[in-house]
């Protein structure tokens, strides 16, 4: 029986170095031209370069066990080989007159062909292409060869843990929840003990009376139901939770056990403002950690307005206005455009809650690009727009947190910018689905918009 045999394009590689490990027994054939095209990136100082380098030590490892012409093994053990094959002039001849000209795509293109045609076998092998890149898989497509996206780290987003359920019990259950402050999971019907995950709330309806209601939670893998204590003993200022979801989420933001959260939603469902409330809160109020640190990916939506001058400072002053915004709206310091002119012309500046927090060290911006490397102890701190992070930037992320830290994600998957990830394979999504089932995590998917009638109407229908 002959193996699949996959060939794999560079954005594949750059996306995922360990991809040729993800094909099991399968043939895994890497195109010259894959080779060129990691070489022009082994410069580069982004994620791609550091993935370009990775792959092509992996590659000069592998010719230890033999000539990669002819295929070698993935590891000592496995059945999975991985080999490079050259473009032929005979077989590039054979595709359609308008990809013979050659070029990156249109080489790749045919030495899959050149895979699928080959000569000497009683069986054609089944091959297919995995790429990323849209317009190749429409290519392949065309000229009869079967073409995939590399979906080793997607998550759909129709199967994406909520981080919460309803549950109809009897009334006599609420009562006990309420009057003992905690209720044994074994009480609950058995579909649901068997799914429910650590951390994940539970709203308890009365089966006789829809309207009678409580919110609850699981907190860690305890096997038990308490109510939201967290929540209760916070004093967030003006900010109230307007719905179950931000009751949940904000829970999970206030309590210590949980390390890291996630926060999916759509835009206006507060996602962003429950962190830095609860962040602010923890930090300048409970003294629990010793700053609040915020940073975001700087992608811009729609064309780049080219480089900014100034200081750091400056250059993320743009990044970081929707934080300054939410701060301002906690801290009730929105002042109007004539108290700011009038503070400038006596030579005060515009200076804001912001700038207050910055200067008592209370508050850190960082550039997200410089994470690599650091160790973050004793902070909260909130990764904002991380649907624009890949999978591998994320975990970059996370293993820089220290001791005594919490980290919460922030995003909406279907407003990515990042040109390279999508709503299924964006480093959010992943994350989220990755760590469900862990007693340091918790999750929230916030469904209603809470910003303004309009932004909720444009959110839904637009």
């Amino acid at each position: 029986m002959n193996k699949k045999v996959v060939v794999l394009d560079t954005n594949v590689l750059l996306h995922d170095p360990e991809a040729p490990s993800s094909f099991g027994s399968d043939r895994i054939v890497l195109p010259i031209q894959v080779i060129e095209e990691i070489d022009r990136f082994k410069r580069d100082p982004s994620e791609k370069g550091r993935n370009s380098r990775r792959i092509a030590r992996l590659l000069d490892s592998l010719r230890e066990r033999g000539n990669l012409a002819d295929g070698v093994p993935l590891t000592p053990n496995s059945d999975g080989t991985l080999e490079v094959a050259f473009c032929r002039a005979e077989t590039l001849a054979q595709l359609p007159p308008e990809l013979r000209g050659g070029g990156g795509d249109n080489n790749i293109l045919a030495v899959a062909l050149e895979q699928m045609r080959a000569k000497g076998l009683s069986e054609a092998p089944e091959v297919v292409l995995i790429t990323k890149d849209t317009n190749l898989r429409i290519k392949a497509d065309a000229v009869g060869l079967a073409a995939q996206d590399y979906a080793n780290d997607k998550v759909a987003i129709s199967d994406l843990y909520p981080g919460a359920r309803g549950v109809k019990v009897s009334a006599d259950l609420i009562d006990e929840l309420h009057q003992n402050g905690r209720l044994s999971l074994k009480a609950l019907p058995t579909e649901t003990v068997a799914s429910l995950q650590p951390n994940e709330g539970v709203t308890l309806i009365d089966r006789d009376s829809s309207d009678h209601t409580f919110l609850a939670r699981q907190h860690g893998d305890s096997g038990e139901l308490e109510p939201l204590v967290w929540l209760k003993r916070a004093r967030l200022g003006r900010l109230k939770p307007r719905n179950r979801e931000q009751n949940f989420a904000l829970d999970l933001l206030l309590d210590p056990s949980v390390e890291l959260v996630t926060l999916v939603g759509k835009a206006g469902t507060g996602k962003t403002l429950l962190a830095i409330a609860a962040g602010l809160h923890q930090v300048a109020d409970e003294h629990r950690y010793a700053r609040l640190l915020v940073t975001r990916p700087p992608i811009s939506l729609g064309k780049e307005i080219g480089f900014l001058p100034g200081t750091l400072d400056e250059k993320l002053a743009p990044w970081m206005q929707p934080i300054v915004d939410n701060l301002d709206f906690l801290t009730g310091d929105a002042m109007s455009n004539e108290q700011k002119d009038d503070r400038r012309r006596h030579g005060g500046g515009p200076k804001s809650s912001w700038s207050d927090l910055r200067e008592m060290g209370l508050l850190e911006v960082e550039a997200i690009n410089y994470i690599r490397g650091r160790s973050i102890p004793h902070q909260f701190m909130v990764v904002d727009e991380a649907q624009n992070l890949t999978p591998h930037e994320v975990k970059t992320i996370v293993t820089r947190v220290g001791e005594g830290t919490k980290i919460v994600f922030t995003g909406d998957p279907y407003q990515i910018d990042n040109p390279y990830v999508d709503a299924e394979s964006n480093g959010l999504t992943w994350l989220a689905e990755r760590l469900k089932g862990q007693a340091l995590v918790g999750h929230m998917t916030l469904t209603r918009g809470e910003r303004s009638a309009l932004a909720e109407l444009a959110a839904n229908m637009l």
